[in-house]
């Protein structure tokens, strides 16, 4: 692996990248190398609101939903004309 050394950085572009590396929970190095990755390999992210959603759920083995018919229903059941 390279490494690489970025100088005469802003000083308001490092907080923020220190920033998106606490909120995503990624050091600082972790976050520039997922940044870089995403924008010249054209990725996503695989730490987004639904991914983390799913990371935080699945372990629970998720859950069955019954839909409802479609059709003339009011929300008490009855059919409406």
């Amino acid at each position: 692996m390279a490494t690489l050394t970025i100088r005469n950085l802003d000083d308001e572009v490092k907080d923020l990248l220190r920033l998106a590396a606490a909120r995503n929970g990624h050091s600082m190095e972790e976050e520039a190398r997922i940044i870089l990755r995403q924008v010249l390999q054209g990725s996503q992210p695989s730490y987004g609101l639904g991914s983390r959603l799913q990371q935080r759920f699945s372990s629970g083995g998720g859950v069955e939903l019954a839909l409802p018919q479609h059709g003339n229903a009011s929300l008490d059941g009855e059919k409406q004309p």
